[in-house]
């Protein structure tokens, strides 16, 4: 246990949860749920497991003060920001090799900083089996039990033996990407694939062995970094990494590899929060079926998101709708068309309306 350690990633802008989530208060940072934002709902459901002591964080400039801020039991050296974004393989190679530095021994847990778990004892138990397989020499990835045909999300194929919720490793057949409807189906029925949630853990000269096997340029770079006590260290972080490849840690490594495993997760009541529909879903609603984090008074309306601060919002013969109010932005948008509201970010970008994003 004491050479288990956490890298928790927060580096995304949430731009599926615009007008609220901004580049310096992006989605993992927000009060969504509760009194605590997303990252330190997932520092607090990691406790048990690792103290906050042994907890990295990476992230970017536009967060790294905010993110200090609300997690103060994570010294502060330990909340890193990438110099430029290049994806999770340089990322998470980047941690490997500095906790490699600090602990020859380290094994390391990957966690998503923006994601809701309901059941967190039932979590965890699948959490310690990941890190006990890592420590063994194995890349463990935690698979979630399916509950509908999603196609927004990649898939961990097992043998068709496979029945969620045993804490034993099994064998990865595949990794599948993101499917279309027609084979999201498929992947469902067939009852052997689960979705890839991103949590994954190695010790991490494993991790730095499978870079230098499969993406050895970024290997390369990483490895002329001096130790992370170097005052030199950061200076050079910003000359190197800059260069590394701009790839994803399945792609790099995971789909390449051939120690991997992975644990069929059965219900830990996990959900990506990917948009203001996974908010609608998750929250309570009122008799019409509506949710809302504003005072709503409602006539023939249903389905609808609303959260607009102490404002009042009268909804009249509305269907299905998501409305976010800010200061200075309001989004209104078809429910079901929630995850497009990254393309409203990509026309401001074109606008070159900086001031919000």
């Amino acid at each position: 246990m004491r050479h288990n350690y956490g890298l928790i990633l927060a580096g995304g802008r949430g731009t599926r949860f615009w007008p609220r989530s901004r580049r310096a208060r992006a989605k993992q940072v927000l009060t969504i749920f509760g009194e605590q934002s997303l990252i330190q709902s997932t520092v607090d459901r990691l406790a048990p497991l690792i103290p906050p002591e042994r907890l990295w964080v990476l992230t970017n400039e536009h967060l790294r003060e905010e993110i200090a801020r609300q997690l103060p039991a994570i010294p502060r050296r330990q909340i890193l920001a990438e110099p430029v974004q290049r994806n999770t393989a340089p990322a998470i190679g980047l941690a490997a090799h500095i906790l490699r530095s600090v602990d020859r021994d380290a094994v390391m847990g990957v966690f998503p900083s923006d994601h809701v778990i309901a059941k967190p004892r039932r979590y965890l138990q699948f959490a310690r089996a990941g890190f006990r397989a890592a420590a063994a020499g194995k890349i463990a990835v935690l698979g979630i039990a399916p509950r509908w045909a999603e196609t927004g999300y990649g898939y961990i194929e097992f043998p068709r033996s496979a029945k969620p919720g045993h804490l034993d490793p099994l064998p990865v057949v595949s990794f599948r990407e993101k499917p279309d409807a027609r084979t999201a189906s498929r992947y469902v029925a067939a009852k052997r694939f689960y979705w890839n949630a991103g949590m994954f853990f190695w010790r991490a000269d494993v991790l730095l062995g499978e870079l230098r096997r499969h993406l050895p340029k970024t290997a390369s770079l990483l490895a002329s970094l001096p130790a992370f006590s170097s005052r030199l260290f950061h200076a050079k972080l910003g000359e190197v990494f800059p260069k590394c490849e701009n790839i994803s840690i399945d792609y790099a490594v995971l789909e390449r590899a051939g120690n991997v495993a992975g644990f069929a997760c059965d219900d830990i009541g996990w959900n990506d929060v990917g948009s203001w529909n996974a908010v609608y879903e998750l929250l309570g609603r009122d008799h019409e079926g509506n949710a809302a984090r504003s005072v709503v008074i409602s006539t023939d309306s249903t389905g609808n998101y609303v959260d607009a601060g102490n404002k009042l919002v009268a909804l009249l013969g509305a269907r299905n709708l998501v409305v976010v109010d800010t200061p200075d932005a309001l989004l209104i948008a078809d429910r079901e068309r929630a995850q497009q509201v990254g393309d409203v970010v990509k026309l401001l970008e074109q606008r070159q309306r900086h001031d919000l994003l």
